[in-house]
C-alpha cells in the first residue's frame, strides 16, 4: 500500500475544507486576499441574506391566508421588495466572492495569471460600465417615483415604493464599488496597482464616469445660467451636440470625457514619478 505524505495529506485537506466553506460561506474563500473594500461589502451581504428567510415566510405566510380567503395585498408587495433588496445586493457579493455562475468551460484549466486577465477584463471593460449604465438609467426612474411619492398599485399594499426604486439605483453604486474592490485585488496579483494602471486598465469604466460627471455638471450649468425651465429643454444646449470627426459623429461630451480621463491618467502617473523620486 503507497504510503501519501503528510504535505499531500495536508494539500488534499485543504483542498477538501475549501470547497466545503466554499458552500457554506464564500466570502470565507480567500480572507486572506480581500482589501478593507470586499471585506465591507461582505459584511453588508451577510446582513441583507438574511432578508431570504424572511421572504420565506413571508411567501408561506400568503399562501396560509390567501388559502383561509384572508388574502394581504400587503405581503404580495413585501415579497418583491424582500427579494429585490437581497438579490441587488447579493450581486455584489458574488462580485466579490467570485461565485457567480460563469459560462465558461476553459476558465478552470487556464494558469492562474491568464485567470486575473480575464477577471480584470470581465469586470473592468464589460461589467463596470453596464453597472455605471444601469445606475445612470435608474436614476430618473428613482427620482421621478419619490416627486410622484409612488405607492402600491393595491389600496391595501405597501406604499412608499419609490423607497425600493431609490434603493435600486443605490444598489448598483454598491455593486459598482464591488466590482472596483474585486478589480483591484485582482490588478495587485498580477503587478504594483499604482493608481495610474488602475486607471488606465479600467480605461472605458473611467471614461464612462467622466463623461457622466461632465454631462450632468454640464447639464446644471445650463440649467442655471439660461432660461432653460428643464433637463429636456437644457440638453438643447450645443454642448451635447453632435460634431464630426470624418464619416464618423461624436458628442461634444463624449469628447470631453475622453480628453480629460486621458488627463486624468496622464497626471496619476506624473505623480507616481514623482513619489519614487522622492
Amino acid at each position: 500500500m503507497s504510503q501519501q505524505h503528510p504535505e499531500e495529506t495536508e494539500h488534499v485537506e485543504g483542498v477538501g475544507e475549501k470547497a466545503i466553506v466554499a458552500i457554506s460561506d464564500p466570502g470565507e474563500v480567500g480572507r486572506a486576499e480581500h482589501n478593507r473594500g470586499d471585506r465591507v461589502i461582505v459584511q453588508i451581504s451577510n446582513i441583507f441574506a438574511w432578508f431570504f428567510p424572511v421572504l420565506m415566510i413571508a411567501i408561506c405566510a400568503q399562501v396560509v391566508l390567501r388559502g383561509a380567503g384572508h388574502n394581504q395585498a400587503w405581503l404580495d408587495d413585501a415579497q418583491w421588495w424582500v427579494y429585490g433588496s437581497a438579490v441587488l445586493v447579493g450581486i455584489a457579493y458574488a462580485v466579490t466572492t467570485n461565485s457567480h455562475v460563469r459560462v465558461d468551460i476553459f476558465y478552470d484549466g487556464f494558469a492562474h495569471r491568464k485567470k486575473r486577465h480575464i477577471d480584470i477584463f470581465g469586470l473592468a471593460w464589460l461589467f463596470l460600465p453596464f453597472i455605471i449604465l444601469c445606475w445612470d438609467t435608474t436614476l430618473s426612474y428613482a427620482i421621478s417615483s419619490v416627486i410622484a411619492d409612488e405607492g402600491s398599485d393595491s389600496p391595501n399594499g405597501l406604499h412608499n415604493l419609490w423607497i425600493l426604486k431609490v434603493f435600486m439605483n443605490v444598489s448598483f453604486l454598491l455593486i459598482a464599488a464591488a466590482t472596483w474592490f474585486a478589480y483591484t485585488r485582482y490588478l495587485a496579483q498580477i503587478t504594483r496597482p499604482d493608481w495610474w494602471k488602475k486607471l488606465l486598465f479600467a480605461f472605458p469604466a473611467v471614461a464612462f464616469v467622466v463623461n457622466l460627471a461632465i454631462y450632468y455638471m454640464a447639464l446644471g450649468i445650463v440649467l442655471l445660467t439660461t432660461e432653460a425651465a428643464n433637463a429636456r429643454e437644457a440638453s438643447r444646449h450645443w454642448f451635447f451636440d453632435e460634431f464630426n470627426i470624418g464619416p464618423e459623429e461624436m458628442k461634444y461630451t463624449v469628447a470631453s470625457a475622453l480628453i480629460v480621463t486621458v488627463i486624468i491618467i496622464a497626471v496619476a502617473y506624473a505623480r507616481r514619478d514623482t513619489s519614487e523620486e522622492a
